[in-house]
């Protein structure tokens, strides 16, 4: 199995680390949940660090850290963002995969839909195709991915897919769900579409929410994977390698895995 760099170097120094500092954790919307724990398990683990997470879209972190935010540990839905800020010079470490993802279609109640069914489902002129912004969430683009799968197996379907579907979240203008709603569970419950794409770990957590809204499989041939990348950026203090270890180990893998996400690269 390979390990993560960064195991091998602090292995028996951070569980003792006592000094005082303040890690800034800036992660993809959809890793809320999962690295809100990983920050506590790691705080009960570190005396005197504390974590203080920022949960938004990727593209839109990327842009904040690019303009000058102190992100310690930069957590994101694609490779693509991380991969930018390290080519610029911002990154301490290479760009790591640390957890893996895929694409669900959630559908409204009553919205007659299957996994055989689902891309002449998207492509019905009455069925109105909700994902969330490209370029600023990978979710977006990974929607993008699939549209482009589509064209494979209906000449045409691209161009259709991205000309109706309506993006609904993850952009600087997005609206943005009540405090405590979760946002895909809110959009949906809001009647703004009668199918979404997200992550399959989004769509678990909606439907949580609103029971009754639907997860549907996206079938083999559609399949888009979504690859996490994660880095420390220059400057960061100590505890920042040490909280991206942290995720890449044992502890923050298995955090990860109940959320739901694929295993990362083990280095």
């Amino acid at each position: 199995m390979r390990r993560f760099g960064l195991v091998a170097l602090l292995v028996g120094t951070f569980p003792a680390m006592v000094s005082a500092e303040t890690v800034r954790l800036y992660a993809a919307g959809s890793l809320k949940a999962a690295l809100s724990e990983a920050a506590r398990a790691f705080e009960a683990t570190n005396a005197g660090v504390k974590v203080e997470p920022e949960f938004a879209a990727s593209g839109l972190l990327r842009e904040r850290i690019e303009k000058g935010e102190a992100a310690h540990v930069f957590a994101s839905a694609d490779v693509g963002h991380p991969t930018r800020l390290a080519d610029a010079g911002r990154a301490a470490t290479k760009v790591t995969v640390f957890a893996r993802n895929q694409l669900c279609a959630l559908a409204r109640e009553g919205l007659e839909v299957n996994s055989s069914t689902l891309l002449a489902t998207l492509l019905d002129a009455s069925v109105r195709v909700g994902t969330s912004t490209p370029k600023a969430d990978p979710s977006g683009d990974y929607a993008i991915a699939l549209f482009a799968k589509a064209d494979k197996l209906k000449a045409g379907a691209r161009a259709t897919l991205e000309a109706k579907a309506l993006q609904l979240t993850g952009g600087p203008t997005s609206a943005k769900a009540p405090a405590g709603r979760n946002q895909y569970a809110w959009v949906m419950a809001s009647g703004r579409a009668d199918i979404f794409l997200t992550y399959c770990t989004n769509a678990v957590l909606a439907q949580k929410e609103v029971a009754s809204l639907r997860i549907v499989q996206v079938p083999a041939e559609l399949s888009v994977g979504a690859d996490y990348g994660m880095i420390v950026l220059k400057d960061a203090p100590a505890s920042a390698a040490a909280l991206a270890a942290f995720i890449l180990g044992d502890a923050g893998q298995a955090i990860l895995a109940k959320h739901g996400f694929g295993a990362g690269d083990r280095k």
